[in-house]
């Protein structure tokens, strides 16, 4: 008779597994929504597919809200005025101005206060890309008080 006791000392049938060792299962990779890519050594960080097949850094900033696209078009307005403003402003007094300075430096102050609005808007735009939105209405809203026309506040309502 037999008992289990003397089934658990026996060594029958080992000689039938495989002496190799069987390989480890792959490491199972968290699964992704669909239209990621898992991007850099083990995927610790995670990129966005773009329609052109490029993987984009998900610490870009998102496109503007609607307010900002709101006050960006107002305030672009606004500046797109007084630039016509300074036009029409340092035009009106380049006469009177002759008997001040001479005409080159007027010509050159003129337009520089042509194109300072553009100007203005450019280099708010650029350097408060990764700001906060506030800084950047600050920006804006600094740029429309400073860069009054007023050779044309001045005369352009009242007349010559």
């Amino acid at each position: 008779m037999t008992s289990d006791a003397d089934d658990a000392l026996t060594w029958e049938g080992d000689d039938d597994r495989p002496t190799q060792k069987p390989a480890p299962e792959a490491e199972q990779k968290p699964s992704l929504p669909r239209g990621w890519n898992a991007v850099g050594k083990r995927s610790e960080t995670v990129g966005r597919i773009q329609e052109d097949g490029t993987v984009s850094d998900p610490a870009e900033r998102a496109p503007l809200s609607t307010p900002m696209l709101l006050l960006v078009g107002i305030v672009g307005g606004i500046y797109l005025l007084y630039t016509v403003g300074w036009i029409i402003g340092g035009l009106t007094l380049q006469s009177s101005a002759m008997f001040l300075i001479p005409d080159v430096m007027y010509q050159v102050a003129l337009w520089a206060a042509v194109l300072a609005p553009a100007l203005w808007f450019g280099a708010v735009w650029v350097l408060t890309r990764r700001s906060a939105s506030w800084v950047r209405v600050v920006g804006f809203l600094g740029g429309v008080l400073l860069l009054v026309p007023w050779p044309f506040v001045m005369t352009g309502a009242v007349g010559a």
